[in-house]
């Protein structure tokens, strides 16, 4: 069992690290999104290049690399230590793929597929908050920021044998965000709407 765990968390890194938002602009013939926009290969700066079906296609992509090996692990009946290491593992290949010389998204889409297949709870409490602070303000980055410091209050209490993994996923994209915090703090990012 632990040899199939290993491999499950092996295989999360590298099903993360293919990025959906990369291949699809290099198949319908896109601009590069690490060359365009904000250069980031996700799925905001999809909007931008490609509009919404793109983008919606992309985020749902992303999303099942994260939830596909957490599935496979709960088929297996993996144990949470190791779950919780899948969990990391695929929000690692997103940021740090290794088919892209390490250069990856910011990890959202994939957290999010993550924490649906850990707690339904998890999965609305992202949604929800994500939501409501861009709407309120306007910023997909805020939003992914805000939700990132909150989610490892609402794992402790919905599943808190996946705390410490909910915690390092969340400081994972927090860190991945910091240009766009430091964008925030001098108003110069930009607003989702207004692209």
């Amino acid at each position: 069992m632990i040899f199939f765990s290993i491999l499950i968390t092996i295989f999360a890194y590298f099903l993360g690290s293919i990025s959906s938002s990369i291949l699809i602009c290099k198949i319908l013939r896109f601009p590069d999104p690490r060359n365009f926009g904000s250069k980031n290969p996700g799925a905001t700066n999809i909007l931008r290049i490609a509009g919404l079906k793109i983008a919606i296609s992309v985020i749902l992509f992303d999303i099942l690399k994260g939830a596909i090996p957490m599935w496979l692990g709960y088929h297996l009946k993996m144990s949470p230590i190791f779950l919780g290491a899948t969990a990391i593992f695929s929000c690692l290949g997103h940021m740090y793929p290794i088919f892209f010389k390490f250069y990856g998204g910011k990890g959202v889409a994939t957290a999010f597929g993550v924490l649906t297949t850990i707690d339904l709870n998890l999965s609305m409490v992202m949604i929800s908050s994500w939501a409501l602070t861009v709407l309120s303000f306007g910023y997909s980055s805020l939003g992914a920021i805000v939700t990132a410091f909150i989610i490892p209050c609402y794992a402790w209490y919905f599943q808190s044998q996946y705390l410490l993994p909910t915690i390092i996923i969340s400081s994972l994209v927090v860190i991945k965000h910091a240009s766009n915090i430091k964008r925030l703090w001098h108003h110069k990012e930009t607003r989702i709407w207004r692209n």
